[in-house]
């Protein structure tokens, strides 16, 4: 497995660096809509300068520690990988964004809304950082990292928060934004699926009280009894790291008394492979069917349900690149396999588009003055950011809107995977069904 060469000097770079917001010189050349005009003495928020030579430095905030850990260091790639190919090409070397080469700055959002307060907390406490890619979890963002970084001016994109309240108009925060879908899109495909593929009219939920399940398990509800279905049953609990039980018994059994057809449960591991396990235990369930969506659809839910998981169906988002990206797709595949030793997750692509819609929007705004540093405002980069249209991305042509989804304008496609035959555990695997709405279309029939 073959690592790439440049994390090591990621720190001596670090300490190389001369960065501090401040202003752009009156004989700073312009470069994109930034230009000389920018005076960042008085605009709000400022600039972050970086001295010549000086690294750029970005912010991750993504869960790399605990029974989560596989969703955040897999996003994590996706930027490294982004940064690799600032030159155009994925060959373990760094590129440059606007003449300096890039530091990453790593915190773990722990999948919680405790880890986004202190992540958060130590990346908008330092000036230098001018862009930050996370958080992995909903969670962890709402009302927490958001507001933090927004509060000091700092973008915070996330590769794959999905919960619907973080771009909400009366929720959203001005510095927020996602490459990941909208979870009202899942919420709408999920039901479709249940209720006009399966033909099922009853369903159950469970979810873990995150603004993601939570949401995903909402959004299912409404959509389902639209169409006619009914939820039996809607049972919530604490996750085993915030100091729950694993023992899931108890609420199946109670959910096995209200007869449904399926139990969606839209959580995380090692919470999924627990529920598919000891629901596989409770006979008042055989014949009930288990779904899943992408918080389970780790390869650490294949490995902790063993057998369980078999049956089990797990949604995900597909990545639909357009011609001029497909290829780049493959290279990407390849690239992450060859230097990460194992096959891409359903965020990574995100993670990647996230970097490098940030990335663009530099290239826009960045003031490149006569002393070889440059200054970013960063109120103009945000701006910037927004204004993003029919962006090539690996997931797909993404449009920014004012609340912060910045996805596919077209459509977002969702797959239904039928275990064990999911991405994730088979390469190449297809899925049972699939959908391709747009977010208006969701939130439309919400």
């Amino acid at each position: 497995m073959r690592r790439p060469s440049w994390f090591a000097v990621v720190t001596v770079l670090g300490a190389l660096s001369l960065v501090a917001a401040g202003c752009a010189k009156e004989e700073g050349g312009g470069g994109g809509g930034g230009g000389g005009a920018v005076d960042c003495n008085t605009v709000e928020f400022g600039c972050v300068t970086y001295a010549a030579g000086a690294p750029i430095r970005v912010g991750t905030l993504l869960a790399i520690s605990g029974s989560v850990a596989t969703l955040g260091l897999d996003s994590q790639h996706g930027v490294s990988l982004a940064i690799d190919y600032l030159d155009g090409k994925f060959d373990g070397k760094p590129g440059q964004l606007v003449g300096h080469p890039v530091q990453l700055d790593n915190e773990d959002d722990l999948c919680s809304k405790q880890g986004g307060q202190t992540g958060g907390t130590k990346l908008a406490s330092d000036p230098t950082i001018l862009f930050v890619v996370g958080t992995s979890c909903s969670s962890s963002a709402l009302g927490v990292a958001d507001k933090l970084l927004g509060d000091k001016g700092i973008i915070l994109i996330s590769p794959s928060n999905t919960a619907a309240g973080l771009t909400a108009p009366d929720q959203h925060n001005p510095f927020y934004m996602r490459t990941a879908q909208n979870d009202a899109i899942q919420a709408k495909v999920v039901s479709d699926f249940v209720y006009t593929k399966l033909g099922f009219t009853k369903a159950a939920t469970i979810h873990d009280e995150s603004p993601y399940a939570a949401g995903l398990t909402g959004g299912f509800k409404t959509f389902f009894e639209q169409a006619g279905g009914t939820v039996t049953d809607e049972e919530a609990f604490t996750t085993i790291a915030g100091g729950g039980s694993s023992d899931f018994k108890p609420l199946l059994t109670s959910i096995a008394q209200t007869k449904p057809q399926l139990i969606y449960f839209p959580d995380f591991n090692p919470e999924c492979a627990l529920i598919a396990k000891q629901a596989a235990d409770i006979p008042q369930l055989k014949g009930v069917k288990l779904m899943g969506s992408d918080g389970c659809n780790a390869s650490t839910f294949f490995d902790q349900a063993g057998a369980a998981a078999n049956g089990v169906y797990l949604s995900s988002p597909i990545p639909s690149p357009g011609a001029s990206t497909s290829g780049l797709l493959d290279q990407f595949n390849a690239a992450y396999k060859d230097q990460f030793g194992k096959q891409t997750a359903p965020f990574n692509a995100n993670a990647f588009d996230a970097f490098n819609v940030v990335a663009a929007a530099v290239k826009k705004v960045a003031i490149e003055n006569s002393d070889g540093s440059v200054s970013i405002p960063r109120v103009a980069l945000k701006d910037a950011v927004f204004q993003t249209k029919d962006y090539a991305g690996l997931t797909g042509t993404l449009t920014c809107i004012s609340t912060g989804d910045c996805q596919a304008p077209l459509a977002v496609n969702i797959g239904v995977y039928l275990s064990p035959d999911v991405p994730t555990n088979k390469p190449g695997s297809e899925p049972i069904f699939n959908e391709t709405i747009t977010l208006e279309d969701a939130l439309g029939s919400g």
